[in-house]
């Protein structure tokens, strides 16, 4: 029986992106405290910090925060608006140069991606090399810098991107999973949110060794299949997939945003800029597209997809849109803040094709 193949997946994460695309757009603000969000109105404003810089944080302001208490603790921070259509714009060029590096790729919202590496690199010294390569890459051409997490899957780079930032490097070896894992604070495992460390927390569970050793059959009883897959977790096994790139059947986008929200008008903006980068693509391609889907995840990580077929095949920005908007209200709940917004098109066919057979 053949052993399975060693893998070598890469997390990259950028650093404070849209502060540092802030930075390199306007070069006089650099070395200086950023903050991205709402208009601090002489710190009088409403709504919250989106993200900062690390010399803002220095100051104690974070994402989330009241935009007036920010401006109380740095009033002569630099305030800026989202400008979400120049990060993905940023974001889609830093895709593409990651992806070249990957036999498997696949984008986890606008400033993070995991890329199969396992054919390219002999060993984890090797992987190392090539993500020290990565970096140089993307500084170069985009003057921006990247924290990546090297492990045997998906898990353990993802977490390993986030030990040393920014600028970071981290690199797990098989050998290494157990010893590296344990120590660490059980809200560092993927999918552990506030609510679910604290309900750990109850357990006596702190770090994610406390999960590791905890009894498999009293989680699952706690958790149910989460209690399960989070014991998986705190071994370190996790058999996921990189995304595969190959045939265009769906183009998407979609976004983690900086603080969940409840903000209306800005997701349904949001969901507008998503939909206008995936049509450019469908322009590129020279699609046509028939079937609209949405993608919400609330502030708890509950998910929901929804999908509607178009009566006629269309590759108008505007039938798009509409539909999205339609898929979206059902999710716009007073009581419920939003994570992560994504649009998608499939049942695609080319419109050259399409031309001939008309």
């Amino acid at each position: 029986m053949l052993a399975p193949q060693r893998r070598i997946i890469f997390h990259v994460d950028m650093d404070q992106f849209f502060a540092a695309v802030e930075e390199k757009i306007h070069p006089e603000i650099k070395g200086k405290p950023v903050v991205v969000g709402a208009d601090p109105k002489g710190g009088k404003g409403r709504g919250v910090v989106s993200t900062c810089n690390y010399e803002a944080r220095k100051y104690g302001i974070k994402s989330g925060m009241p935009i007036t208490k920010a401006w109380r603790l740095c009033p002569e921070a630099v305030f800026l608006p989202v400008n979400i259509p120049l990060y993905l714009q940023v974001s889609s060029r830093i895709m593409e140069i990651l992806s070249g590096y990957a036999d498997k790729f696949e984008s986890w919202g606008i400033d993070e991606a995991f890329l199969d590496v396992s054919s390219r690199v002999k060993d984890f010294e090797e992987a190392k090399k090539l993500a020290l390569q990565i970096k140089k890459d993307i500084h170069e051409k985009e003057q921006l810098t990247c924290s990546i997490g090297v492990g045997p899957n998906k898990l353990l780079a993802k977490i390993a991107s986030d030990i040393q930032k920014p600028d970071g490097l981290t690199v797990v070896e098989e050998k290494d999973v157990k010893a590296f894992l344990e120590p660490l604070d059980i809200d560092k495992l993927l999918w552990v949110g506030k609510k679910t460390a604290r309900k750990l927390n109850v357990l006596g569970i702190k770090t994610i060794g406390d999960l590791a050793r905890y009894d498999p059959s009293v989680l699952a009883e706690k958790f149910g299949v989460m209690g399960k897959q989070l014991y998986l977790y705190s071994q370190g096994i996790d058999r996921s997939e990189v995304g595969m790139r190959g045939e265009v059947k769906s183009i998407s986008r979609n976004i983690t945003f900086e603080k969940d929200t409840s903000d209306w008008d800005f997701v349904l903006k949001v969901l507008d800029k998503l939909c206008e980068e995936v049509y450019k693509e469908v322009k590129e391609y020279n699609f046509l597209f028939k079937t609209v889907t949405i993608t919400v995840r609330y502030e708890n990580f509950e998910t929901h997809t929804h999908g509607k077929t178009l009566p006629f095949l269309t590759n108008r920005l505007e039938d798009f849109k509409k539909a999205a908007h339609e898929l979206m209200q059902p999710y716009l709940r007073p009581e419920r803040k939003i994570r992560l917004v994504g649009s998608r098109v499939s049942s695609l066919v080319s419109a050259e094709k399409q031309a001939r057979l008309a």
